[in-house]
């Protein structure tokens, strides 16, 4: 990953400072419904203000499709975004123009204003160039604390890092200085667990990974596919028949990489898909034909544990069985709450991201026992398939 500069290098006092934040956060009932991302965004905010800088925020929210749209206003996260930073937040009508030169020129040394929605502007996801002019009028240095979208080149994540002094706020810094402690320069052995639905929509993860780590835990739906290519029965469980020779593809590219594929060796097996549904706990050779597998079995929960104990390094995305539905979600918990004692008795460092994920460990309660969990879903993601992500590698020192 490139060296980049970070907010500590900013000269701060007096100068308007565009924060691009993501404030794309989930409403109900008019009321924000979960801060973390805008508790992330106010940890840079508050450093910016307290040295004295006039701080503007920029984000999206929603997906308006360049038009101005009344229910994706971002003044409706105004109060959680002023709660955050701990004191009044000013709101600009527009972006750029005269309602946002005029909100930035009323401002004082410490003051925090929020602009309206930059997707008003479908000029923002083109990345056009005379809007980025636009907003780049408005400041005097720029700052990235958005790496949950870092993987879109809009105006707002990339244009403007090539206009101003571009710095990195303290979420993108530890979102980077996470990531390249877990797969550019880990500890090995380095483990990563990857779970979820489809194979399909984590190729290119695997396919990167297997080349970075020693072990690949394969999880979830995932695994069924896997097994089944093995020739294992998996009765009427999740898969994708289509996949089944790329699945052996993977493993043997594996195999030649000395990278240790790990599939579960029992399951947790039931014949519908439902809260509490009857089950029972059968090796993978032993799948009914009117089975379906939910989760990993309790030989499975052992045999990955085992891994881990000799881990010293995890990252992880996917859920290992179907975790929002009891009794399916007791190899997932297990787990979490194992990286979570091996992490806080400093065995290993561990950096979970994705939506699933992070849900799966709250559910766990062992989201604060991970060295670092990611906010982030489709830039964790992309970054896990080895992907150049444009809004970090525009903030690279050159």
């Amino acid at each position: 990953m490139p060296a980049f500069r970070t907010i500590d290098a900013l000269e701060a006092k007096g100068k308007r400072v565009l924060v691009r934040a993501d404030l794309n956060v989930p409403m109900k009932d008019g009321a924000v419904s979960d801060t973390a991302r805008i508790d992330q965004a106010a940890v840079t905010i508050r450093d910016l203000s307290a040295r004295g800088a006039k701080v503007v925020v920029l984000s999206h929210f929603g997906r308006p499709d360049g038009k101005r749209v009344d229910a994706m206003s971002l003044r409706a996260v105004l109060p959680a975004l002023s709660a955050a930073v701990g004191k009044p937040v000013a709101f600009a009508d527009d972006c750029i123009g005269a309602p946002a030169e005029a909100a930035v020129g009323a401002l004082k040394d410490g003051d925090v204003l929020l602009l309206e929605n930059t997707r008003f502007h479908a000029e923002e996801e083109k990345n056009e160039a005379r809007f980025v002019a636009a907003l780049a009028k408005l400041g005097d240095a720029y700052v990235n604390d958005a790496f949950s979208a870092a993987h879109r080149a809009h105006a707002t994540t990339e244009g403007l890092a090539h206009r101003l002094p571009a710095y990195a706020g303290r979420g993108m810094q530890a979102e980077l200085e996470a990531l390249t402690r877990v797969l550019e320069k880990p500890q090995h052995p380095v483990v990563a667990i990857v779970g979820g639905a489809k194979v399909s929509s984590k190729l290119a993860v695997l396919e990167h990974l297997i080349a970075k780590v020693d072990a690949l835990v394969i999880g979830g739906g995932m695994a069924n596919t896997f097994l089944k290519a093995q020739g294992f029965p998996i009765g009427k469980s999740l898969h994708e028949p289509a996949l089944l020779d790329k699945a052996r593809e993977i493993m043997a590219a594996a195999k030649a990489r000395d990278c240790a594929i790990v599939l579960p060796t029992d399951g947790v097996v039931a014949k519908e898909f439902k809260a509490m549904a009857a089950s029972k706990t059968l090796p993978v050779s032993q799948t009914p034909d009117d089975g379906m597998i939910l989760d990993v079995g309790s030989d499975t929960i052992a045999l990955i544990a085992s891994r881990l104990e000799t881990a010293k390094t995890v990252v992880w995305n996917g859920p290992l069985g179907a975790f929002e539905t009891p009794p399916f979600d007791n190899g997932t918990n297990a787990i979490a709450r194992h990286v979570a004692m091996l992490t806080k008795v400093g065995q290993l460092v561990s950096v979970a991201g994705g939506g699933d994920t992070l849900a799966a460990l709250a559910q766990a309660g062992a989201e604060d026992g991970f060295t670092y969990c990611s906010t982030a879903g489709g830039a964790f993601l992309e970054w896990l398939e080895g992907k150049d992500l444009p809004g970090v590698k525009a903030l690279a020192q050159v």
